[in-house]
């Protein structure tokens, strides 16, 4: 890592020359000022990594400098140094943003330890800005991968709410994406340099839920030692997920309603109101109205979460996105392997009905990648429990299409299916389902099955 700039800025010439050759002793880039004006003038065009000052200094005090460094370049860390040591002077300097305070005389190595601290400071500081780049490059809206109308729909419609305050509640089944979906909505918002908080409502028991949500102060229970912050305080500024918000013990559901309603709350233990600037993304993969009608779910609360509803639609009813999810998890899973799916191996993965939806599929993918050592995807690869599976019939689908309709995708299942058990033969395939080859040719053309003799 380079070693800091800075400036030092002392009237005091004797001081200011001795002070300036430790430091590039030390390595550091140093450029001293024997009057703060010129320092300021010089920070406005080529800001530094710190500012050492006197605290005394006949054009302007240390302390006016301090506020004016803070302000014109934030990141600038500032150490203060004066003869004239005092709490008061040093309790000023740090409330108007000092990094530390030296009191003269002192020897360069108290300073260079000093220095050390905010290299270590600022190292972490660019690592943690670096990483929330990376994270938010990571959920651009083509995070979420889909070509599909139903995925489509989705991206619209987050794209209408991301850099909303709006609330917004994300359905969907066991492993469809809620999460993915909640951290591309955060980070294309205007809250995405805020905290992103997460709380899973299905792991928390009752007893600690309010606490760990609102927070509590010290001897409000047993137990209690320290005041602690909940969730919705760690979330200031920025975003909080609740998952799983349906298994928010009943009792308990009135407290998330007054705080999404009038954005304060109190910490268990405590009657003073604390504010809460903070956006709400729920997610279920319950149906909350049929909680609502059983009692199991408040019904105001239901409709202040579902101001925004977003539904995430099973894997099986946009089975065309699953060739693009299988490209994207093999570059997530092997960046450095070639990988060559053969085609009734992608045909089969889109056959299968995936009850564990995008999640299942990112770990099949990753057992098949671990099966095959030189990237050739074959039959042998799939795992039994995909080869042998029977498509069942959902009973969401029941109502959404013709019977007709209903029937004509069965059959072209159980024609695919007949297909990969016998290779691709027709003539075989045929045979398994006990019709004549020319038959089963026919509505081969009619679904518009291909496959390799």
């Amino acid at each position: 890592m380079p070693l800091q700039n800075i400036f030092v800025v002392e009237d005091e010439q004797i001081l200011r020359v001795t002070l300036t050759d430790d430091l590039v002793d030390a390595g550091y880039t140093v450029t001293c000022f024997e009057n703060p004006i010129d320092a300021l003038t010089a920070l406005q065009k080529k800001p530094v990594d710190v500012l050492i000052t006197d605290i005394k200094m006949p054009e302007m005090s240390g302390l006016e400098l301090l506020r004016r460094v803070k302000s014109a370049s934030p990141t600038t860390e500032v150490i203060m140094m004066t003869a004239y040591s005092s709490v008061e002077t040093a309790v000023e300097a740090m409330k108007n943003g000092a990094y530390d305070y030296i009191s003269k005389p002192f020897k360069i190595d108290e300073l260079l330890i000093i220095l050390r601290r905010i290299e270590d400071l600022q190292t972490v500081t660019r690592e943690n800005r670096r990483l929330r780049s990376v994270v938010a490059g990571s959920y651009q809206s083509d995070a979420f991968i889909g070509k599909s109308p139903a995925a489509q729909q989705c991206l619209e419609l987050v794209r209408t709410v991301a850099n909303s305050q709006t609330t917004v509640l994300i359905t969907g089944e066991t492993g469809t994406g809620k999460e993915l979906l909640t951290n591309v909505i955060h980070y294309q918002s205007n809250r995405s340099k805020k905290p992103l908080v997460k709380v899973s409502c299905a792991v928390l028991s009752r007893e600690i839920f309010e606490s760990e949500l609102f927070g509590h102060e010290k001897g409000a229970f047993t137990g209690a030692v320290n005041q602690k912050r909940g969730r919705f305080e760690l979330a200031q500024g920025g975003t909080l997920y609740l998952d799983d918000v349906d298994d928010i013990p009943l009792e308990l559901q009135v407290k998330l309603l007054r705080v999404l309603q009038e954005q304060e709350f109190e910490r268990v233990g405590s009657s003073q109101p604390v504010r809460a600037d903070v956006r709400v993304i729920a997610s279920t993969k319950k149906d909350l109205k049929e909680l609502v009608s059983r009692g199991k779910f408040r019904e105001d609360l239901f409709y202040r979460l579902n101001v925004f509803p977003i539904h995430l639609a099973p894997l099986r009813e946009r089975r065309e996105d699953i060739p693009l999810l299988i490209e994207h998890f093999c570059r997530m899973l092997a960046p450095e392997k070639e990988v060559n799916f053969q085609p009734e191996v992608l045909a089969c993965l889109q056959n299968y009905h995936w009850p564990g939806n995008v999640r299942e599929l990112k770990n099949i993918v990753e057992r098949i990648l671990l099966l095959s050592k030189d990237g050739q995807i074959e039959m042998s690869h799939i795992p039994l429990e995909i080869l042998h599976s029977e498509q069942p019939i959902p009973e969401n689908s029941l109502g959404t299409m013709p019977l007709d309709k209903m029937m004509a995708e069965i059959e072209a299942n159980l024609i695919k299916s007949a297909l990969l058990k016998c290779g691709g033969n027709q003539a075989k395939s045929a045979k398994l389902l006990r019709i004549p080859a020319s038959t089963f040719r026919t509505k081969m053309v009619k679904y518009g099955i291909r496959t390799e003799e």
